[in-house]
């Protein structure tokens, strides 16, 4: 299957965007009835807001196309279809000694189980040579994520990561955290 990952610029933000609530579903089933990852009065995935469609909820993601140097919003493309998104943030927005932090990754139902949400990753990693963080959640509801993260970073990296239950720093709770350094990687 041909994948691509193709950084997007204002004219096919859209398209992350539209698939942007999916990927706020697939999270609130990780967390449960914590509130935030529960729908607003509204239906609209952003519990700590009032927005009341999905165009106000765009408004918001908008910051990924304003800071071309610093947020690196992809979409991730299978047979010319798109399959999912990634979105990189560089300093300001990651922890001190971190270049590169996995804000968010998605891969649309259709497309899981097939390899390509690892392909894509690696895609990914191999464009930017730094220290790099990702975060996903730790509770039994996300196994499959957790399992997903490991096998790829373990195999990107040949086992060289480190892997840490913690508290993160933007008070977004409990985080399974993997850190690597891919400079010698080509």
């Amino acid at each position: 299957m041909n994948i691509q990952v193709e950084l997007t610029n204002q004219d096919k933000a859209y398209i992350i965007k539209n698939m942007y609530p999916l990927y706020l579903h697939d999270l609130s089933g990780h967390y449960g009835l914590q509130e935030a990852h529960r729908p607003n009065v509204h239906g609209i995935y952003e519990a700590s807001s009032d927005y009341r469609t999905l165009h106000d909820q765009y408004d918001v993601q908008n910051i990924w196309w304003e800071k071309p140097d610093c947020l690196y919003p992809f979409l991730i493309m299978a047979e010319d279809r798109p399959a999912g998104f990634a979105m990189v943030a560089t300093p300001p927005h990651c922890a001190p000694g971190i270049d590169f932090f996995m804000h968010e990754f998605f891969l649309l139902q259709p497309y899981r189980g097939m390899g390509i949400a690892e392909k894509a990753a690696v895609m990914i990693f191999a464009m930017f040579k730094g220290n790099w963080e990702i975060f996903t959640n730790p509770g039994e509801k996300n196994k499959t994520g957790q399992h997903f993260w490991r096998k790829t970073v373990a195999n990107y990296t040949q086992g060289l990561y480190e892997e840490e239950v913690a508290m993160t720093a933007d008070e977004d709770g409990r985080k399974l955290i993997f850190r690597f350094s891919n400079h010698r990687f080509n």
